[in-house]
């Protein structure tokens, strides 16, 4: 069985401001950095003495595709014969050249961030991506500020590019009944993560074959639920994994109900449902409930 890993260490610093990030905004010290590379490589490390095969999402606090250490980290797991899949969560401001050495299985979840930096500049790194061999999805959120360069950047991108839009939930009923038309014009599947899907005793493959995982090693059955199951760098840690039932009321994020088996996800982005990449158009008749 394959086990799905969400790494978070504890690097926060990012040098972008959006003013709708929920993640921290701070620069880290030198000794901060030091201390996360040293959880990185504790990471890797592990990694390398398992038997069983994992895909590993990286989503940071900050933006760590700007530091090399995990720019080597990315490309050395790509190569591991365990891992079918690593990918990371970036804003793609960052040299892009070091990940050309690595296999397939890389991929990046790659969001474009208006105000932050200019689409000319964010469609560069995309381009090069493409020459560097390397899979990536694209993806903003959905302001409405934000249609008009949607709308330019999705001109810009390869037909074949799957363009994805996160919904702002934090406003109810943000979205007209038009907004959301234009916006399924961009992402098919944006219907899906319209929704916060009532979550509560609900079966979840979090906590069983996906899980969390923090730089001590203390594992979570996902980002949303702060329980600490165990740790990684324990005897018999794999234990603490079971089937489990969801505590939370509702669920609202990709990460999230892409590990709730009524929803299919999986079938629907295949292999490449970690970072993002879509496979095929979803059916309109879905129960999106």
């Amino acid at each position: 069985m394959r086990w799905n890993l969400y790494y978070r260490g504890s690097l926060s610093s990012c040098n972008y401001s959006c003013p709708y990030c929920p993640f921290a905004k701070t620069r880290n010290t030198r000794a901060e950095l030091e201390r996360d590379r040293a959880q990185l490589q504790r990471f890797q490390e592990w990694t390398q003495r398992q038997s069983a095969p994992l895909g590993i999402l990286f989503t940071p606090w900050g933006e760590a595709l700007g530091q090399r250490a995990y720019r080597k980290a990315l490309v050395e797991l790509s190569h591991q014969s365990n891992v079918e899949r690593v990918a990371i969560q970036t804003n793609l401001s960052a040299p892009l050249k070091d990940l050309g050495a690595a296999s397939q299985s890389l991929a990046l979840w790659a969001t474009y961030h208006p105000g932050e930096v200019s689409l000319e500049r964010f469609a560069a790194q995309c381009r090069q991506l493409d020459l560097l061999g390397i899979r990536y999805s694209v993806g903003v959120v959905g302001l409405k500020g934000h249609f008009e360069d949607l709308t330019r950047l999705r001109q810009l991108l390869p037909q074949e590019r799957y363009l994805w839009v996160n919904a702002y939930k934090r406003q109810a009923d943000y979205y007209s009944a038009s907004d959301i038309d234009f916006l399924k014009s961009i992402d098919p599947f944006f219907a899906y993560n319209l929704h916060r899907y009532p979550s509560l005793d609900t079966p979840c493959a979090a906590g069983h074959r996906s899980f969390a995982v923090d730089g001590q090693g203390d594992v979570r059955r996902c980002h949303f639920v702060g329980e600490v199951l165990g740790n990684i760098y324990r005897a018999n840690w794999e234990d603490c994994l079971q089937p489990r039932l969801c505590p939370n009321q509702t669920c609202g994020c990709y990460i999230g109900y892409i590990h709730r088996p009524q929803l299919q996800w999986q079938e629907r982005f295949g292999a490449g449902y970690l970072e993002r990449i879509a496979l095929a158009l979803p059916d309109e008749k879905a129960d999106l409930e």
